[in-house]
C-alpha cells in the first residue's frame, strides 16, 4: 500500500515550470542534463513529469533532487514536504548559464552554505574551525597554499541517512581519500559469511555481529592508519553505530590520533525514519532486504536520539535538507548552467 503524503502539493511543480517558461519536453531535457552531472538515476520523460505535476506519481529521491537543482528551490518550496526551520526563504531561479566570473565568485559562499549543515554536537568542538579546514583544503586544490598535519574525519549514521553523500562531498572538496566500509570490505565480508555457514547479504544476525563485523571495521581502521602514517588526511564512511556508542573506543581512537599528531572530527548524520526508509528502498541493495521486510522491527532497534560519545559534530539531514545544499554546491562548483 502506498504511503500517504499529506504535505505534498504537486501543483507547485507545474507552477514553477510555468514561471520559467519550460515545456514538458524541455523540462525533461534539462532534468536529464542535471542527472548526468550529478549521477542521478532518472529517465525524465514528459509522461513521468506530467504524472509528478498531476499528483499521480510521487517523485523519487533522485527526481526530487533534480527538480531542486532545476528550479533552484528546496523540497519544501517545491511542495514535496513541510519546511524545516530556516527553509522558508525564497531562492531566485537561475535558468541561464552563469558567466565563469560569476561562478567563481559564487563558489566560496555556496561551499560555506553547504558546510553550514555541520553544527556542534558537543560544546568542546568548533564547527567553524572544521569548515575552515575543509575550505582551506579545497582552496589548496585549486590555488595552492600551506598544509597542516593530516586529519581524520569519521562520518557515521544509520543506513539511508545520507552519510555517504556528505562524505563524498567533503572528499570532493578536499581531495582527501574516502574509505567507504562497504566498498572496502563487502566482497570479503560476503564470502566470509558464506564460509561460516551464513548468508552473503546478512547484516543482522549474531554471526555477522560477533564474528564478521569486528573484522570488517578493523580492516577499515587499518587502512586509515596506513594513510595517516603517510601524512594523508582521510575520510571514513561507515555507520559506526557500535563504535560511536562506546566512550572507551572513542577515547582510544582519539588517543592514537593524538600520538600521531592527527586531528580528528567525528560527524554524525541524523535523518528521519521515513527518509531513511525511502533511500534504503530506492538503492535496492541486497544487504538491506531484511530491513525492508521487517521495517518496524528494524526501526525499533534504532536509537534516533543517539549521538557519538565525546566531541562530535552533527549534520541535520532530516528530509534530505543537508544533501540538497550539497547538490547546490556541486552545481555551482561544476559551473553547471541550466
Amino acid at each position: 500500500m502506498a504511503r500517504q503524503r499529506p504535505d505534498w502539493n504537486p501543483e507547485l511543480l507545474r507552477k514553477h515550470r510555468g514561471e520559467v517558461g519550460l515545456t514538458l519536453e524541455e523540462t525533461g531535457e534539462k532534468l536529464r542534463e542535471i542527472a548526468e552531472r550529478h549521477g542521478f538515476n532518472i529517465a525524465a520523460n514528459f509522461q513521468t513529469i506530467w504524472g509528478h505535476e498531476k499528483g499521480s506519481v510521487y517523485p523519487g529521491p533522485h527526481y526530487r533532487r533534480a527538480y531542486c537543482r532545476l528550479y533552484r528551490r528546496n523540497e519544501a518550496q517545491l511542495g514535496f514536504r513541510k519546511a524545516l526551520p530556516g527553509e522558508d526563504s525564497p531562492v531566485a531561479p537561475v535558468l541561464a548559464p552563469a558567466s565563469t566570473e560569476q561562478n567563481v565568485l559564487d563558489q566560496p559562499d555556496t561551499v560555506r552554505q553547504a558546510l553550514s549543515s555541520i553544527r556542534e554536537g558537543t560544546e568542546d568542538v568548533d564547527s567553524e574551525a572544521l569548515r575552515s579546514r575543509v575550505i582551506d583544503a579545497w582552496r589548496r586544490r585549486t590555488g595552492g597554499g600551506s598544509v597542516d598535519g593530516p586529519a581524520v574525519i569519521l562520518v557515521g549514521g544509520y543506513a539511508g541517512s545520507g552519510k555517504s553523500e556528505f562524505a563524498k562531498f567533503l572528499g570532493g572538496l578536499t581531495g582527501w581519500p574516502i574509505l567507504d566500509k562497504d566498498s572496502l570490505t563487502r566482497p570479503l565480508v560476503d564470502q566470509l559469511l558464506v564460509a561460516l555457514g551464513g548468508e552473503a547479504h546478512d547484516r543482522s544476525s549474531a554471526l555477522y555481529r560477533e564474528k564478521v563485523r569486528p573484522l570488517e571495521y578493523r580492516c577499515l581502521m587499518e587502512a586509515a592508519w596506513d594513510n595517516v602514517d603517510c601524512g594523508t588526511s582521510t575520510i571514513l564512511d561507515a555507520p559506526f553505530i557500535s563504535e560511536f556508542s562506546q566512550a572507551e573506543w572513542m577515547q582510544r581512537f582519539h588517543n592514537r590520533c593524538r600520538s600521531k599528531r592527527v586531528s580528528v572530527a567525528t560527524i554524525w548524520v541524523e535523518c528521519d525514519p521515513e527518509s531513511m526508509r525511502e533511500y534504503i528502498e530506492f538503492r535496492g541493495a541486497a544487504r538491506d532486504a531484511w530491513k525492508m521486510e521487517s521495517w518496524d522491527e528494524y526501526l525499533q532497534g534504532l536509537d534516533l536520539t543517539m549521538r557519538p560519545q565525546g566531541p562530535h559534530f552533527v549534520v541535520d539531514n532530516r528530509l534530505g535538507a543537508a544533501v540538497a545544499l550539497v547538490d547546490e554546491a556541486r552545481d555551482v562548483l561544476s559551473g553547471g548552467g541550466l
